[in-house]
């Protein structure tokens, strides 16, 4: 940028700004036939399920690549044996990052190539010699390019999540092992949140250390965090949206509007914009004044323009810019009116002066909601999902803004119903192309939170086969209520329940014992899905205005985490409550609360359709007792009902030794079975015996223990 004081240069020419936003010219595709080409990124091996990406080049331009309506790129894959298989293919603009720039300040610097282009990822289902090739539909008609061929190698990779093919009540992968899903919310991931892309990435880290493999993250967080389709605008933020809009004069549309109410504005976009120092860059905008008002230009406090004026026209101006040798950030551009009357802004444009990628997409006028894909946040999710990856965390991905078409799904017939839906299948398509391939996402949730009365049942019937069609890889779908939603637990096109709940003071006394809590929920969930999987998506403490309950900080052992894994463990859910708190959990160190149960029910056989919850008759001291058994075996937890979070946490109640309490399990098969007691915070066995189970059940006597236990039988009879 211009040091401070010096006179900045104005272009005398009255320049047009540089078309779309969204123009793409795509690749190098001279010499290949209809100006098709296709790309192998790499690897030159993958592994079966493993990513190969391709770079699909195309000679023409296209006001919005991320439209299918407007130009489809799809990648065809023939395999080694049986159909082919389409892809699709997605448009991006690859960031450089300071990984990889020298002196480049932290990881939140991103700056974007020089030019968008349109690539694939495929994960090959099986080992052996494949040939794709690239096909684009558009104006033009349908081209596709040569073939390129490439072989896949076996890999321990176990294929994607499902429904299990034994039990549909719990989740397997495609190689028929089980899957237990064990973890937490890390729903806000972004620079000005706790939980920053490289923070997300050491959590996962940190999950996988201590058992946990599930994170349910938010892509719809519209300007606060990660939203892949959402309205991120330099002129105003989601949370007080008051943009200094008006009509331009003679219907010219939407402007900023600087005058005697407003007399100046800060273009602030949400994520900050990169600049590489030592570069020259072109700064245009477009305005009109009127009466004796003039436009001045504030860069970072200093004058970067002043005195501009258009009486009555509009006027596109260009302002050259150099970027000092230590300047990485553009700063905070100020928009001001000086003099009587009123000036009218209505688009700028920064951009390299030899050319490049335009720096200020969030400055549109009027901003830009549902229709595009916010690619900062796009790449951050690509390294997030390279964590998961990483650490073996599978990633439950809510994609969809809920406020950006909630308002529009009141009647199916109408035609703002229709429109939200084929919005948002432009965004379903994307993620799919963008990250389907990784076996490590679990699955699209298509909300956080969508008003239960609403008529999405023919949204979610439209999605089904939208993705039946074009996901290739087959995810789960899923969505979430701000309220118990028994029509979308039952949803013949969502393929498994979710449910949020808190323990909150206005629910009284269950609030106050989690694990009640917890049965309480689970025999909800499962009245009304008894044959698919079912979650607790969201869990944890909070105050009647869903805020952070002051109970949190207080809670310093744990305990209502501690026991709401271990009861919904043994509920007959499908996974463990999964907690909403991550900031806290992250700077209490919570992590160490997954190992115990998470080494407890490595041996539960979820999947096998015999598992139910065990039926238990104790006898002495008052003991509850969940758990769940075949008739081979049983997995026990065992607590002193006295010692719920509330008591320990706001009662000051120390939980004494509890002893001479007697079990009798039943169910079991007649014969000998082997007993092992088990602590419940690292799950380590603290004691054996074996014992004989008849036609009246095992009866155990319990080892004396505070506050709680487990327990595995295993039968060894013949």
């Amino acid at each position: 940028m211009a040091p401070a004081g010096q006179a900045v240069r104005m272009s005398a020419a009255v320049l047009g700004l540089a078309g779309s936003l969204w123009a793409a010219a795509v690749g190098d595709t001279a010499g290949r036939p209809d100006g098709i080409g296709l790309e192998v990124l790499g690897p030159d091996r993958p592994g079966v399920y493993g990513l190969i990406e391709f770079r699909l080049l195309a000679a023409g331009t296209w006001a919005n690549p991320y439209d299918p309506g407007e130009v489809a790129a799809d990648l065809l894959v023939t395999l080694p044996a049986g159909p082919a298989m389409v892809v699709p293919a997605f448009f991006m603009v690859p960031f450089e990052d300071a990984s990889v720039v020298a002196g480049a300040p932290g990881p939140a610097w991103l700056y974007p190539g020089a030019a968008g282009e349109f690539r694939a990822r495929f994960a090959p289902p099986v080992p052996g010699h494949y040939t794709a090739k690239a096909q684009f539909r558009d104006r033009a008609g349908v081209r596709a390019s040569r073939e390129v061929v490439f072989d896949a190698v076996p890999s321990a990779r176990r294929g994607y999540l499902r429904v299990s093919r034994r039990d549909p009540r719990f989740f397997g992968f495609d190689d028929g092992t089980t899957f237990f899903p064990i973890g937490h919310n890390v729903a806000f991931v972004g620079e000005s949140q706790y939980m920053t892309p490289a923070k997300a990435a050491e959590a996962f880290r940190r999950m996988a250390e201590n058992g946990a493999n599930y994170a349910r993250v938010w892509v719809c967080c519209e300007d606060w965090a990660l939203a892949i389709e959402a309205r991120q605008s330099a002129w105003g933020r989601s949370w007080a949206w008051k943009p200094p809009f008006a009509e331009a004069p003679e219907g010219g549309g939407a402007c900023v509007r600087l005058g005697a109410e407003t007399r100046s504005v800060t273009m602030d976009p949400p994520h900050r914009v990169a600049l590489r120092p030592g570069t020259e860059y072109r700064l245009a905008l477009a305005f009109r004044t009127e009466g004796a008002a003039t436009l001045a230009l504030d860069l970072g406090g200093q004058p970067l323009a002043g005195s501009l004026a258009s009486p009555g026209t509009w006027r596109t101006v260009e302002i050259p810019m150099t970027a000092r040798a230590d300047l990485w950030w553009l700063p905070k551009l100020d928009l001001r009116c000086d003099g009587d009357g009123a000036v009218f802004v209505r688009a700028l444009s920064l951009r390299p002066a030899t050319g490049g990628p335009e720096l200020l997409e969030a400055a549109a006028i009027p901003p830009v909601t549902r229709g595009r894909i916010n690619l900062i946040d796009a790449w951050q999710l690509d390294g997030l999902l390279a964590a998961a990856e990483k650490h073996g965390t599978l990633l439950q991905l809510t994609l969809l803004a809920r406020d950006l078409y909630m308002n529009d799904l009141g009647d199916p017939a109408s035609p703002a119903y229709r429109q939200a839906v084929l919005d948002a299948e432009r965004v379903l398509r994307y993620a799919v192309a963008r990250w389907g391939w990784s076996p490590h996402v679990a699955g699209w949730e298509y909300w956080n939170e969508m008003d239960p009365g609403r008529p999405t049942h023919a949204a979610y019937n439209a999605w089904g086969e939208f993705l039946r069609q074009t996901d290739p890889y087959g995810h789960l779908r899923s969505t979430s209520a701000w309220g118990p939603a028994p029509k979308d637990w039952t949803h013949p096109a969502l393929d498994f329940a979710d449910l949020h709940w808190y323990l909150r003071p206005a629910w009284g006394e269950l609030s106050k014992d989690a694990a009640a809590a917890v049965l309480d929920r689970a025999a909800l969930l499962r009245q009304h899905a008894p044959n698919r999987p079912a979650l607790l998506g969201e869990f944890g403490l909070a105050d009647d205005q869903w805020g952070v309950s002051p109970s949190m900080d207080r809670d310093r052992g744990w305990v209502h985490v501690h026991d709401a894994l271990w009861c919904s463990a043994l509920s007959g859910l499908s996974g463990t409550a999964q907690f909403w708190w991550w900031d806290h959990l992250d700077r209490g160190d919570a992590y160490p609360q997954y190992r115990g149960i998470a080494a407890f029910v490595r041996t539960v056989p979820f999947g096998d359709p015999a598992l139910q919850r065990c039926e238990v008759a104790t006898a002495g001291p008052a003991c509850r007792v969940v758990g769940l058994g075949t008739g081979r075996g049983a997995w026990l937890w065992l607590q002193d009902p006295q010692a719920t979070w509330w008591r320990i946490v706001e009662e000051g109640y120390p939980p004494g030794e509890v002893r001479e309490v007697t079990l009798t399990v039943r169910g079991l098969a007649a014969g000998p079975a082997r007993v092992e007691w088990v602590e419940t915070a690292e799950g380590r066995s603290v004691g054996e015996e074996t014992a004989r189970a008849t036609a009246e059940g095992l009866t155990l006597v319990v080892p004396p223990f505070r506050r709680d236990l487990a327990c595995r039988v295993t039968s060894v009879a013949p």
